[in-house]
């Protein structure tokens, strides 16, 4: 809307813009403007006078001296925070690491699954048995087969490195679900794309590659993202094979001080860590929704 100034200095709509909205689109603009602001400023009170609840109540407890003593000691935290930090690079690592080989492992299972035809019907039950067997068994007793018992076989050429083993254990575990999270993409393409693509002259591999994954891949991004945040708190894990990554950093001062801020001070890098993958795993749904909303393409 183009507005125009007249005689006296006031903005009036422009009668010769194309669109000029109407006095009562205007006013119900204005509605919605103010409604939202109450909204807002109600939120921002409630979650205050919650907070303020919260706290009154932690702090007034019996037990909160001896619980802040114990949890939140200031000397601890600062003593553990450095050395949190260096064990937490090694949680990164492992998430690049192994976020990649999960992706690429679960896109193979996925597509097994979906091959057509009698032939392929050993590879797609290998690919279920596969994704049956890691999706129900603990990613912890998972960890502690791959890490404790592939060390004891004594394996010629086979690391020992609890790192390794412990991004081994991840991959297997977290490859099954992602597998799972593509094969519904996968499924969710309806028959017609693959039948108009082979009427194009495509193979069924190059009806796979360039018509039914792209499409795929783009609808599954979110549960994907998911599953990394998931993949970047369990990184945490391989601590239990003694890799020092921030878990086992924060676990060795507590083992020498028995003061438990330094699990307080990992738990709060990995949050920190998380919160933004978290947001942007959100802010991609929030687009994705509005594209179909808007009759856009999935």
């Amino acid at each position: 809307m183009t507005l125009t100034k007249d005689e006296s200095g006031a903005e009036t709509p422009d009668p010769l813009d194309p669109y000029t909205p109407s006095a009562r689109r205007l006013e119900r603009e204005r509605h919605k403007r103010a409604r939202s602001r109450r909204a807002t400023a109600i939120a921002a009170v409630s979650t205050l006078a919650t907070a303020v609840v919260l706290y009154l109540v932690v702090v007034n407890a019996p037990g909160w001296p001896r619980t802040k003593e114990t949890f939140f000691n200031g000397q601890y935290a600062r003593e553990a925070l450095p050395k949190v930090l260096e064990g937490l690079w090694l949680n990164v690592r492992l998430l690049l690491i192994c976020g990649v080989a999960v992706l690429v492992l679960g896109m193979l299972i996925a597509v097994a699954r979906t091959l057509r035809g009698p032939v392929f019907f050993p590879l797609r039950f290998l690919a279920a048995a596969y994704t049956d067997f890691f999706r129900g068994l603990p990613l912890i007793i998972n960890l502690m087969i791959v890490v404790l018992g592939v060390p004891a076989l004594r394996l010629q050429g086979v690391t020992v490195d609890p790192v390794w083993l412990g991004g081994t254990a991840l991959t297997l575990t977290y490859s099954a679900y992602v597998a799972e999270v593509f094969r519904a993409g996968i499924e969710s393409i309806h028959p017609s794309q693959r039948a108009a693509a082979r009427s194009l002259g495509l193979s069924n591999r190059q009806a796979l590659r360039y018509v039914v994954l792209p499409q795929a891949v783009r609808r599954q991004v979110p549960p994907l993202l998911n599953d990394l945040v998931s993949l970047q708190k369990d990184t945490g894990l391989v601590s239990i094979g003694g890799a020092v990554d921030a878990v086992r950093a924060a676990d060795i001062i507590v083992g020498r001080s028995l003061n438990y801020t330094p699990y307080i001070v990992a738990g709060l890098v990995f949050v920190a860590l998380t919160i933004p993958m978290t947001r942007f795993t959100d802010w991609v749904t929030a687009r994705m929704d509005r594209r179909r909303a808007q009759g856009g393409i999935a």
